[in-house]
């Protein structure tokens, strides 16, 4: 198992990254909060969360420890799986997940596409004893310079989204606000889809 991958970047994009260490290019996948707090370039921790099946061996990586046991805590709920959690992480950075289940706000969870009443009802009850010791989580998002449709597109069809689909309110959304970034074109076009 990996505890981490120290290496330099090779590719960035919302939905993963390949991280380069000693010859080996990791494709690792990655949340919109990991996303936003990694550099354009240059060198990075990723926390790793291994995924091994018998058809697949999956990374999914995290800018740092409380990321990566969120992500955890949300796996072992009954239903949701690591896509699904990396999903929640997209739609909300973990100091809103964590406040979400501590104050017991399933409309927020609910919100979520994927994520129905039920489902957001049993991530509160079996996660609400175990999240927020001893978290820090920071709130850190960079602006980006490729084209936010193009990168806001791709993340959304990673996370399994029809890409026709995720056009249309991509489209709606720069519209209504052609300043936005990438990362908020990404949360609201998930609360849209």
């Amino acid at each position: 198992m990996f505890e981490f991958i120290e290496g330099t970047i090779s590719e960035k994009n919302p939905a993963n990254l390949i991280l380069q260490d000693g010859g080996i290019g990791y494709l690792i996948n990655i949340s919109l909060y990991t996303y936003s707090s990694l550099p354009e370039s240059g060198n990075v921790k990723i926390f790793i969360h291994q995924v091994i099946r018998e058809d697949a061996n999956i990374l999914f990586g995290f800018g740092t420890r409380d990321e990566r046991e969120i992500f955890r805590q949300l796996i072992s709920v009954s239903g949701i799986g690591a896509n699904t959690a990396r999903l929640i992480l997209s739609s909300l950075t973990p100091g809103e997940i964590t406040h979400s289940i501590l104050e017991g706000n399933v409309s927020a969870l609910q919100a979520i596409k994927g994520i129905g009443g039920k489902t957001a009802q049993r991530i509160i009850v079996d996660l609400k004893d175990k999240v927020g010791k001893g978290a820090n989580i920071n709130e850190l998002f960079i602006s980006e310079r490729n084209t936010i449709r193009e990168e806001a597109l791709s993340a959304l069809v990673a996370l399994g989204f029809v890409k026709k689909q995720a056009e249309k309110v991509i489209g709606r959304i720069l519209t209504q606000q052609p300043d936005v970034s990438v990362e908020e074109v990404i949360k609201q076009a998930l609360k849209l889809l």
